[in-house]
């Protein structure tokens, strides 16, 4: 018998929700098959199954948030004699679906759609998470289209129907009640003129939940004010150089890899060299103890559809630009894709996000604990300065570095940002 853990999605992570069952007890699962999905602050990922063999016990109900290394299922291994068990595992979980088949009978409102949902579900029980959404937005699941296994509601599901319907002026889902719809603008109102009525059964607001991925964000960047004293520089750097160096070359990366050559794999490789110079940058703080790292391991921002994500590249001091942006290619779509491992999002000393990819010129990053500092990363734009008295076309991006300065002092953070500007400024390395 195989025990399926919670995994630990990053060292600060301590939960996770388990979001949805992939699989049900008695049916066969292979070894590194998506078993169910979770989502943390850092991460909304499938996990596989650890071991090949038959789910003959499921533990955690979708929609529970649970500690990291909490038993969730068991999986019995094939070839070990489980023939019955799987079916005797069935067999006490068919509580499950009467509860979905039988809500809470609705308020004395007449609306019929909070019993609709349960009764709109052709392919197994509702998560209690989508149940929930569905009491909140009094909603006909009905009306929604599943996508998650054999047709499953899925909380994904939800909140598109929902923005959908806030999109409209009326939505179907909720019919107002007839005595709201009828108050045609008696002669004592002002003239239309004035202050727009909104139509009948719109709500000036709506309400929803946050998913668990915000949730989670929410709480570790709220945790991460408190425990870091965070401070800013930042410093403008002329990346005329590099601009030139990808030009020549991102034609030939895409014809051979496949991929497009970006300014962040350049600066990734100057940040690496800056971290190697002064290593308290690289560092963290245990109680009153500095731990330094051994490894370079930079964790590289990735925007989601419902949230951010830090996938890490192990070891970044190892590769070259060409290396990098393979790497940052690589974890970025399997981050988009829900297709990343645990261990690829643990073990970052270093983060850089990369929010000039979205026009920003500068920001203020919030450092990702336990690290103690974080690069931001501003557009590249082609920029009138003036060099030797003379007004000239170059390539400027401004970046910025939040550091915790229980540690980091601002003449330590100004000397790592001149050494991150001078590579920059003085590329030479060639990327073929």
């Amino acid at each position: 018998m195989t025990d399926v853990v919670m995994p630990q999605m990053g060292e600060s992570i301590v939960e996770g929700t388990l979001t949805k069952w992939l699989k049900k007890p008695g049916e066969h699962v292979e070894r590194d098959e998506p078993l169910f999905e979770i989502s943390t602050d850092k991460v909304d990922t499938e996990i596989p199954s650890p071991a090949a063999g038959t789910l003959s016990e499921v533990l955690v109900d979708e929609g529970k948030t649970v500690g990291i290394n909490t038993v969730v299922a068991r999986i019995q291994e094939s070839g070990n004699g489980a023939g019955p068990k799987p079916k005797a595992a069935e067999a006490s979980r068919p509580a499950a679906p009467p509860a979905a088949a039988a809500p809470p009978p609705p308020p004395a409102a007449p609306a019929p759609v909070a019993e609709a949902p349960v009764a709109a579900e052709p392919a197994g029980p509702l998560s209690p998470l989508v149940r929930k959404m569905a009491r909140e937005h009094n909603l006909d699941l009905s009306r929604i289209s599943g996508t998650g296994a054999g047709g499953r509601i899925t909380k994904q599901d939800v909140e598109a129907f929902l923005a959908q319907q806030s999109a409209q002026p009326a939505a179907a889902a909720q019919a107002p009640p007839p005595s709201r719809v009828a108050p045609a603008a008696p002669p004592l109102r002002a003239p239309a003129a004035v202050t727009p009525v909104p139509p009948a059964g719109q709500a000036r607001t709506r309400i929803e939940p946050m998913s668990t991925m915000r949730i989670k964000i929410a709480e570790h960047m709220v945790l991460s004010k408190r425990t870091s004293a965070h401070v800013t520089t930042i410093h403008k750097v002329d990346m005329t150089k590099v601009a030139r160096m990808r030009e020549r070359n991102k034609a030939a990366v895409q014809a051979q890899y496949g991929f497009s050559l970006t300014y962040l794999p350049f600066i990734t490789r100057a940040t690496v060299s800056a971290l190697r110079q002064y290593p308290l940058i690289n560092a963290s703080i245990d109680g009153n103890n500095i731990l330094y790292h051994n490894e370079i391991n930079i964790g590289i921002a990735v925007a989601l559809e419902n949230g951010l994500i830090v996938p890490v590249i192990r070891n970044a001091d190892e590769k070259n630009v060409l290396g990098l942006q393979r790497s940052i290619v690589d974890l970025a779509g399997r981050a988009r894709s829900r297709q990343l491992k645990p261990e690829e999002v643990q073990s970052g000393t270093f983060s850089i996000t990369n929010f000039g990819s979205f026009g920003s010129m500068m920001g203020t990053p919030v450092i990702n604990q336990p690290q103690v500092a974080i690069l931001g990363v501003g557009t590249v734009e082609k920029t009138p300065v003036v060099i030797d008295d003379a007004i000239a076309i170059r390539s400027i991006s401004y970046l910025s570095l939040t550091f915790d300065h229980r540690l980091i002092d601002g003449a330590l953070a100004d000397q790592f940002m001149t050494k991150v500007r001078q590579v920059l400024e003085d590329w030479s390395e060639d990327v073929l």
